[in-house]
């Protein structure tokens, strides 16, 4: 049986950025300190909190420039944080907008025309559940529905079997 799972980005690519590595656009991150409004950070999956340090960067979440990979602005804890777990439930942060944006990529890491579309939040599991069904989709991106800003992956996780 399949499930979805919501991914956030990897430690490595985190720690990388939070080291002052170079971001998308080769530029060194910025830092700010949070009012604890709004800030997401997109390793842990939980908003920032007031007072604390986090960077905004340029990410691209995709193996390799190409015309389709997108590429926007982020915000990352600048501290270490933990990675948020691969699982089907929807991040809590992910609660408190009401919708966002879903859009299937292909294997080969190209939008796949007409996924795309905004999502009411309550929806996002079923509709990534959808797309993910087709066999031209590979996985799901989720943004932001304001500002197109990545939020997360969503794919597939095949629940083990149990004999």
């Amino acid at each position: 049986m399949s499930t979805i799972r919501f991914i956030a980005m990897p430690t490595t690519l985190a720690r990388h950025y939070q080291a002052g590595g170079a971001d998308a656009n080769g530029q060194t991150p910025e830092v700010h300190v949070s009012d604890g409004d709004g800030t997401p950070c997109r390793h842990c999956l939980q908003n920032v909190k007031a007072g604390d340090k986090y960077l905004i960067l340029s990410h691209r979440p995709f193996p390799a420039p190409q015309p389709y990979a997108e590429t926007g602005p982020i915000f990352l804890h600048a501290d270490a944080c933990e990675r948020y777990a691969e699982t089907a439930d929807m991040p809590d942060m992910f609660r408190k907008t009401s919708d966002y944006i879903l859009r299937g990529y292909s294997r080969q890491d190209r939008i796949v025309y007409g996924t795309g579309g905004v999502i009411p939040t309550g929806t996002i599991p079923a509709r990534a559940a959808e797309l993910l069904q087709r066999d031209d989709v590979a996985y799901v991106h989720m943004r932001s529905a304001r500002n197109n800003c990545f939020q997360c992956r969503i794919e597939w996780h095949e629940a083990d079997w149990v004999v």
